[in-house]
């Protein structure tokens, strides 16, 4: 556990290879924990081995050393936890109810299902409905939901400000384990932060959805809350959203720009730094303040997407 500390982290799912904003991701962490003379650790999260293969994840390490950035601490891997999982979901059905789920993907997509803002769905308890009878006759494997209470999860971003979320109507009761044996990402990041003694989240605001659950399944396990920082969308310079699928690739920016090069226009682009100029990472820790980063987009240069 943490020590009182600052302890930041970076946490990426190996399914691909980074882009510029997993990059400037990872140096937002790295910069407010350094900052506040604190500890960084890399998570890599890499849940379902199939879609994230070793391969990628030690891309992802590579390219954030080639950078300047490194794990002050052993690297978690969330593939070889699966044992801390299962004893965290076992903990919360002492205190909440845990039940299986055997919905199908077109049940979970039928045209009455609500969808919420974050792209997931709001669970209608047709399992947790299911009698004891009912659940012994079904013939398939089941995913395990906890279900929420109709509470308002509030929480202060370092970014966004205050956040309030009605967990039963915002949120519905969600998946911890999925059917195939998968342990979810909501109970995983929990788990992991808590256990490092991660003390603050720096991520992107696509996340800002998910923060009340997650707070709801620390308190559930006793563990303390890490204040949270989600910075907003990082563009490129007409104003898209990245995507590993479209040639964003940091792999390809170290090919055309040297890494001083790269953290630099990241920098300015966060507003770190009034222009744009080749430094090293660390030569930004004296400057680094959350209240530089831009509350809209974050546009990068033309020229990383050329």
């Amino acid at each position: 556990m943490n020590d009182g500390v600052v302890l930041g982290r970076f946490a990426p799912t190996p399914s691909g290879f980074m882009h510029s904003g997993n990059l400037l991701c990872a140096m937002l962490a790295y910069l407010s924990a350094k900052s506040k003379g604190g500890k960084f650790i890399i998570r890599i999260e890499d849940l379902d081995a199939l879609r994230c293969p070793r391969s990628a994840a030690i891309d992802i390490i590579d390219t954030l050393e080639t950078i300047g950035i490194k794990s002050d601490e052993k690297i978690v891997w969330q593939s070889e936890r699966t044992a801390a999982y299962a004893a965290a979901e076992k903990a919360l059905s002492r205190v909440a109810e845990v039940y299986p789920c055997y919905c199908s993907r077109a049940d979970l997509h039928a045209p009455q299902i609500k969808r919420l803002p974050d792209g997931g769905i709001l669970y209608p308890k047709t399992c947790k409905r299911l009698s004891d009878v009912q659940r012994a006759a079904m013939n398939r494997a089941s995913a395990q939901r906890i279900s929420v209470p109709d509470e308002v999860i509030t929480f202060n971003d370092g970014i966004c400000g205050e956040q309030s979320q009605n967990l039963a109507s915002c949120c519905g009761d969600f998946i911890l384990r999925r059917s195939d044996g998968v342990y979810a990402y909501q109970l995983a990041v929990v788990v992991d932060d808590g256990e490092s003694g991660v003390t603050e989240v720096v991520r992107g605001a696509d996340l800002l959805y998910d923060t009340p659950r997650q707070i709801y399944l620390y308190r559930l396990l006793g563990l303390p809350t890490p204040k949270y920082f989600h910075f907003p969308l990082v563009c490129d310079a007409t104003g898209r959203k990245l995507s590993k699928s479209e040639g964003d690739s940091a792999k390809r920016l170290l090919k055309t720009f040297s890494a001083h090069r790269i953290v630099g226009e990241l920098a300015f682009a966060a507003g770190i730094i009034p222009e744009p100029r080749p430094t090293g990472i660390d030569e930004l820790i004296p400057l680094f303040s959350v209240d530089r980063i831009p509350r809209d987009r974050i546009l990068l240069p033309e020229s990383f997407t050329e």
